[in-house]
């Protein structure tokens, strides 16, 4: 029986060191049954040689356009610009499908080459949570930024946050908390709204590692449908609220 063969391809919008298959994750498919296939990216955060180890195939940057037709094309981020067919099945996430510009572009590409698209925000399990998101990580490193600009404003900074970076580790992250907190005396309080989501939850682990005021609002705590003063009461907020329909806003 012939094996289905997942490939990784290298990001290439700038800056992007992240990617949807880690090396943990390409040992679980190899040992799931799969083939993997992982192209050298120079700018994934891991390095070639972790997937190398582990008996994954490497291949060139760009090189799934060779792919075998029956492979699955495993990316992050949105393809590069160009216009000949895609006759693969891709997962990524794409960004085709809520009007965004040069959508139809994209989306013709698939036809014409008879390819498909399984976008990563579109693909959820029967009770509607997403297979795959990013959320955790996105609230929890939106709260430190925010803590950090908080902490800089009241120091007199009068750039509150400048240029930010990857960072290697969770650890590092806080540490950079940690100083922009030891420069002043006082310590803000941090209001979560959407607090028990994805985004939320990431968001209040890291108010309390930081040990600061927590203040978790979710569906009960708006229920009754906004403006909250309560919002002006807090010196962070940190708004993880997925909104698909119309509602009251916020703060007016």
């Amino acid at each position: 029986m012939k094996r289905t063969l997942i490939w990784l391809r290298a990001e290439t919008k700038p800056l992007e060191q992240r990617t949807a298959l880690t090396p943990a994750g390409a040992a679980a498919l190899r040992e799931a049954g799969f083939r993997v296939t992982v192209e050298d990216s120079p700018q994934s955060i891991f390095p070639i040689e972790a997937y190398r180890s582990l008996g994954c195939d490497i291949a060139k940057p760009g090189g799934w356009v060779e792919a075998p037709e029956n492979a699955f094309i495993l990316g992050l981020k949105e393809l590069p610009e160009d216009t000949f067919p895609l006759v693969h099945r891709h997962l990524y996430f794409a960004h085709v499908y809520k009007g965004q510009a040069g959508a139809d572009d994209v989306l013709r590409r698939y036809v014409r080459g008879g390819g498909e698209l399984y976008d990563l925000e579109f693909l959820t399990f029967d009770d509607g949570r997403r297979v795959a998101a990013f959320g955790y990580w996105a609230g929890f490193a939106g709260a430190a930024l925010a803590v950090i600009a908080w902490a800089n404003k009241q120091a007199g900074d009068r750039r509150p946050l400048g240029p930010i970076r990857s960072l290697p580790a969770q650890g590092v992250l806080l540490d950079q908390v940690s100083a922009a907190l030891d420069r002043i005396a006082a310590r803000p309080s941090v209001m979560v709204m959407g607090a028990r989501g994805r985004g939320g939850s990431g968001a209040v682990d890291l108010a309390r590692a930081a040990e600061l005021e927590t203040i978790e609002w979710d569906v009960a705590e708006t229920r009754g449908g906004g403006p909250f003063e309560a919002i002006n009461e807090a010196d962070v907020f940190v708004n993880c609220v997925l909104v698909t329909r119309e509602l009251p806003p916020f703060v007016t």
